[in-house]
């Protein structure tokens, strides 16, 4: 197993988690439902408020996904399965933990993955 301070993976992990907490809490302002009433909004205003509302839920979107990843880093940190490709079951390499936490794979089982 690759050297991991695992007590300072699951600080980064909840910090992550937390930060993404604070985010969605104002997204959910930009996403809400866009007035069509012409009589108080122009247009471009509406348009605009459309393209913001849009950007919003994708960024919402986003970061549901990411939370969910760092869910399950944080059980595999608890269960001692973290730092292990699910694939090939090697050790994924310090370097791209520390570069993406919830790495799943190894860069090998990664790449083989995206070429399929």
């Amino acid at each position: 197993m690759v050297d991991l301070d695992l007590a300072d993976i699951r600080e980064r992990l909840l910090k992550l988690r937390s930060d993404l907490e604070a985010v969605a809490a104002t997204n959910d302002e930009s996403s809400r439902i866009v007035e069509l009433d012409q009589t108080r909004v122009g247009r471009l205003s509406r348009m605009d408020a459309l393209q913001a509302q849009a950007m919003a839920k994708e960024s919402g979107r986003r970061s549901e996904i990411l939370l969910q990843r760092i869910a399950g880093a944080l059980r595999r940190v608890e269960s001692g399965d973290y730092g292990r490709c699910r694939s090939c079951d090697d050790p994924i390499p310090r370097k791209r933990l520390e570069f993406d936490p919830t790495a799943l794979f190894c860069i090998e089982c990664a790449e083989r993955a995206e070429s399929t």
